[in-house]
């Protein structure tokens, strides 16, 4: 079979509406991506084109070369990923590529091709490019059947910068902006299920967690302290408060020159997160105070915790100082 060298292709959306500041936010996904893909075979990251694009080493397997895919989709910044390969800007070759693709995204009933032309010295356009390719993945996969809407694999094909990019499976990835570009913030860990969502959250909008957690030592076993542990080592493979808590965290916020503070709290929740409560420990400090889940209920906390993998962690039994200072009535 013939070889080609195996790529990722790194989408992104909210990025690409930066305007003039993009290249700031690609430069700082991109570092991102370099700082997380260490264990995995990449020779280079580049950008190209609205894109960034991960080399893979000669040699790299489908399956590694999908555990590397699956580590970009949880990555903040990420819209999509697509594992397929680089080739020469030749529409025989491309169309080999192509079957190679298709052939990896088994199993499938149905499929359509779509290219994108950013080389305009290429002679052939993107409707064409759709025609040939497709024509060729008709004799290869006769089985198959073509299909517009609603189709099982989509066989990208975009001729960029001299060079073809072939890929057929693509996977959605969380979005957001990369880790890095808005700033600092402290956020209250517990080793309950909101707050790690809440750090989580604002990951994802781009910034970089300080975690803070409050233990109840001696008065409580040092088991929370371990949860937290590992709850920061699942956040980290992807970048009931009281007003004590609130001043204690903004001294740590003002050293560590975070602008914000981060809670995981929810409306109504509990007793101690009435608008009262809130308004009352909000007083208590002067930097502003971030709840990227006020308005979240506990079933959505829940499989939003599940899908970032601290729920399990979050569900083991463990007395923190939360429980342990919280006064009969807020």
């Amino acid at each position: 079979m013939e070889e080609f060298q195996r790529i990722i292709l790194v989408h992104y959306h909210e990025i690409g509406l930066k305007g003039r500041n993009r290249g700031v936010f690609e430069k700082r996904l991109q570092k991102n991506l370099e700082a997380l893909l260490g264990a995995y075979p990449v020779v280079t990251i580049h950008r190209i084109s609205g894109r960034l694009l991960v080399f893979l080493r000669e040699g790299t397997t489908l399956e590694v070369a999908n555990q590397c895919t699956d580590a970009i989709l949880g990555v903040p910044g990420v819209a999509r990923a697509s594992c397929g390969f680089k080739c020469d800007l030749d529409i025989e070759v491309m169309g080999r590529a192509a079957c190679i693709a298709l052939a990896e995204a088994e199993p499938f009933s149905s499929f359509k091709v779509s290219a994108r032309r950013n080389h305009t010295v290429f002679p052939i356009d993107s409707m064409q490019m759709n025609r040939d390719i497709g024509e060729v993945l008709c004799e290869r996969f006769p089985e198959k059947r073509v299909q517009m809407k609603g189709q099982d694999v989509t066989v990208g094909v975009e001729a960029v910068e001299g060079t073809a990019y072939v890929y057929a499976r693509s996977v959605r990835g969380i979005g957001g902006l990369p880790v890095g570009s808005s700033g600092k913030v402290v956020c209250l860990l517990s080793s309950g299920i909101d707050s790690p969502v809440a750090t989580w959250r604002m990951a994802r909008r781009g910034a970089v967690p300080i975690g803070v957690h409050f233990s109840g030592r001696p008065q409580t076993s040092d088991a929370s302290e371990y949860l937290v542990d590992d709850i920061a080592h699942v956040l980290e493979r992807t970048g009931c408060i009281g007003r004590v808590m609130f001043r204690v965290a903004e001294e740590l916020a003002r050293r560590e020159g975070a602008g914000a503070l981060v809670t995981g709290e929810s409306l109504g929740q509990v007793a101690s997160q009435t608008l009262d409560n809130i308004r009352a420990t909000n007083d208590a400090v002067e930097l502003p105070v971030l709840r990227p889940l006020i308005g979240s209920d506990k079933l959505e906390i829940i499989e939003a915790a599940q899908e970032l993998g601290t729920f399990e962690i979050s569900s083991m039994d463990a007395p923190d100082c939360c429980t342990l200072f919280m006064p009969r009535n807020p």
